[in-house]
């Protein structure tokens, strides 16, 4: 173990806990994807879910800065199909449901580096890593870090495991790292994330890679996949000059341990479908509705 965590990012705070708005907004996202058809009022939603509807609408709108109305708009499927086989950005779709129109485009600045192969070979023998959980926007989140860097970012859900196979999985993939635990230093990084106003050329996020050389070259086109767009694997496997790799490609984006940080979220099935995500499709379609939420 070692003596000290890799130093905490400054002048970051924590967020405040919310694990019952994003249990909520969880719930009425499930609901929501069974029955968008029906395109469901506010107060079907509420009567669905069991809540008030001043609650409802009042996590919806600090959560995603939209009513729960425009989220139903925003994350249906039919939406992410049409994202896809017209190559439309959700902001122009936005235009075309009646939803807010296009401002400026936010997104993460990113300063990334890849570690050296051997540290994947070697299991990440001789790498110190620090590791927590906090509360954000999505759920319980677990980050873990380097000195020169955040590695690794993921969820834990109760219905999964909780904290403990979150840990495994995450951990799993370095096992010979020696960790130490600073949930501190966890809420720090976890609130630097999810802070838009904190997404600032000048001050870029960073982060390390460190997988196989054919991972990371997947993972860093997933980075310049911009907010509020799609791509699919045979176009990633395209752009990074291997056509034929569809398959390997959906192998290393799940294999992506910086959820929502390198966007594997943003890649969908060539049929438009949102297919398989590591840490479940609901939780897909909310980081895409939230993303859409500031993108208009």
């Amino acid at each position: 173990m070692p003596n000290s965590t890799p130093s905490d990012p400054p002048g970051f705070a924590a967020v405040e806990p919310d694990g019952e708005d994003y249990a909520l907004v969880r719930r009425t996202v499930e609901f929501i994807s069974g029955a968008y058809r029906e395109q469901p009022t506010l107060p079907a939603l509420a009567a669905a879910l069991g809540v008030p509807e001043a609650r409802l609408e009042a996590v919806f709108r600090r959560w995603a800065c939209l009513s729960p109305k425009a989220f139903l708009q925003a994350v249906t499927i039919d939406h992410a199909r049409r994202l896809l086989s017209q190559g439309l950005p959700l902001l122009d779709t936005a235009l075309e449901v009646g939803l807010s129109g296009p401002s400026r485009l936010h997104d993460l600045f990113v300063k990334h580096e890849a570690m050296s192969p051997g540290v994947h070979k070697a299991r990440g023998e001789g790498l110190a890593l620090g590791y927590g959980f906090a509360e954000g926007p999505f759920g319980r989140t677990l980050a873990v870090w380097t000195e020169r860097g955040l590695a690794g970012l993921a969820f834990s859900d109760e219905e999964r495991g909780g904290d403990e196979h979150a840990l495994a999985d995450m951990l799993g993939r370095w096992p010979r790292a020696a960790t130490l635990r600073d949930d501190a230093g966890a809420a720090s990084r976890v609130a630097r994330v999810f802070r838009p106003d904190a997404w600032r050329a000048d001050a870029p996020l960073r982060i390390v890679l460190i997988g196989t050389d054919f991972e990371i070259r997947v993972w860093e086109r997933l980075l310049a996949i911009p907010m509020g767009r799609a791509t699919h694997y045979s176009a990633i496997a395209g752009e990074i000059g291997s056509p034929k790799a569809s398959r390997a490609v959906g192998a290393a984006v799940g294999r992506n341990p910086l959820s929502f940080v390198v966007p594997c979220h943003r890649v969908v099935g060539k049929s438009g479908a949102l297919t398989g995500y590591h840490w479940g499709l609901t939780r897909k379609r909310a980081m895409l509705g939230w993303e859409f939420a500031r993108t208009g």
